[in-house]
């Protein structure tokens, strides 16, 4: 695949119904200016009762976060709508893949609705259907598909989950990374050292996990290039490799650089470094700790006051975490401000334009996953949900 088989859309307009990218979303808006947006919001919600079911990513804006009726990451959310069978909406304050995996991992009869259907995520519109297939048969080719087991993030497409589980691979979350690379290096067992993950579509948590939890070396990880005939590499260095990773990445978490690290150590002396697993290798390992974006909320909560702590992950979380916890100094690891702006695009407009169109019996941006890929996504899914000893918090 090359670049000229992505259709340019501007910001919010066209469609692109097979990647996470935006389209427009019919109706008006309010104003974002309008003084009563969260009155509004929250007599639509009243109006609803417990006939919607909000759900807040953490990486939201504090004017949406208050309506969530739960906070948390994206699979620990997909799991709490399903834990509300009696909700006919679901409202999914987040991402386009995250509402994909509620509406697989909710009933029928339930709704998912994300209130701007530009909010998608750049990292899971990295790998394609079309570009994986293209892969898996490149494998073929270099006849090692044979040895290869699919493990796909949470922060993927529902056609992606789909694909490993027809191809018997499995979804993983940040938290669970190495269950799942244990659990797909066994499926090839008897293959030794010649058992192989392709590892979508984020190229650093693949990376992280490998090397600094199942100890593989990093020569033994190649760079899976979807822009590059044959992913850029050799049948050889196909061969020789442990770890295939595509190359794939957050905007958000790709931003750290190990020269802040230590342009704040140099200032903090004492400073706790604590990034997530999105982060560059370079950047995790200059870190005293690395965890999903639950570990980074839960080691801030038992951190002793008085201490100095440096965040590397998305920024409203980061603030949150400091107007939250005054006792300590929380600081942003980067020189600039970096929001997730598809995450972003979620904004109070557009869930008061949701909640309204529900109180009045139309629901919008309905998010549906057909049948085939919902049954092979959750066939993905439930190997996760299978790994023992884990949570599966993101």
């Amino acid at each position: 695949m090359t670049l000229v088989d992505l259709p340019l859309l501007p910001l919010g307009k066209g469609r692109d119904l097979d990647a996470e990218r935006g389209v427009e979303c019919p109706g008006d808006l309010p104003a974002a200016s309008d003084p009563d947006l969260v009155a509004r919001a929250r007599a639509a919600k009243e109006a609803l009762g417990e006939r919607v079911f909000v759900l807040g990513h953490h990486y939201q804006r504090d004017e949406v976060i208050q309506f969530a009726d739960v906070t948390g990451d994206s699979f620990k959310l997909a799991r709490d709508a399903a834990g509300r069978p009696n909700a006919e909406f679901i409202v999914f304050c987040g991402v386009h893949f995250m509402a994909e995996s509620a509406d697989i991992l909710t009933s029928p009869s339930q709704q998912v609705v994300l209130p701007d259907l530009a909010a998608g995520c750049s990292m899971a519109d990295m790998a394609r259907l079309r570009q994986v297939e293209d892969a898996w048969d490149a494998m073929a080719d270099a006849g090692i598909q044979e040895s290869v087991v699919p493990v796909t993030y949470m922060n993927s497409s529902a056609d992606i989950k789909a694909f490993c589980g027809r191809n018997g691979g499995v979804v993983c979350t940040s938290s669970n990374a190495d269950s799942a690379l244990d659990w797909a290096f066994a499926q090839k067992a008897d293959l030794g050292e010649g058992a192989k993950v392709l590892f979508l579509p984020d190229q650093h948590l693949g990376r992280n996990t490998a090397v600094l939890q199942m100890g593989i070396g990093l020569d033994e990880c190649v760079v899976w290039d979807p822009m590059q005939p044959g992913g850029g590499l050799t049948a050889e260095e196909l061969q020789k490799a442990r770890m295939i990773l595509w190359k794939g990445h957050c905007s958000v978490h790709g931003r750290f650089s190990e020269d802040v690290v230590d342009e704040l150590r140099a200032k903090h002396p004492g400073i706790n470094v604590l990034v997530h697993p999105e982060c560059k290798h370079e950047v995790v390992l200059k870190a005293d700790l690395v965890g999903s974006t639950e570990f980074i909320i839960k080691t801030i909560e038992a951190a002793e006051p008085g201490t100095v702590w440096a965040i590397g992950t998305e920024l409203n979380l980061v603030k949150r975490l400091a107007d939250a916890h005054p006792d300590k100094t929380i600081v942003f690891l980067d020189r600039n401000v970096c929001y997730c702006s598809t995450m972003n695009r979620i904004d109070l407009p557009h869930l008061v334009w949701a909640l309204e169109s529900l109180v009045a019996g139309t629901v919008v941006n309905r998010i549906t996953v057909d049948p085939d890929t919902e049954a092979d996504a959750l066939v993905a899914l439930q190997r996760m949900l299978d790994l023992p000893g884990k949570s599966h918090r993101d």
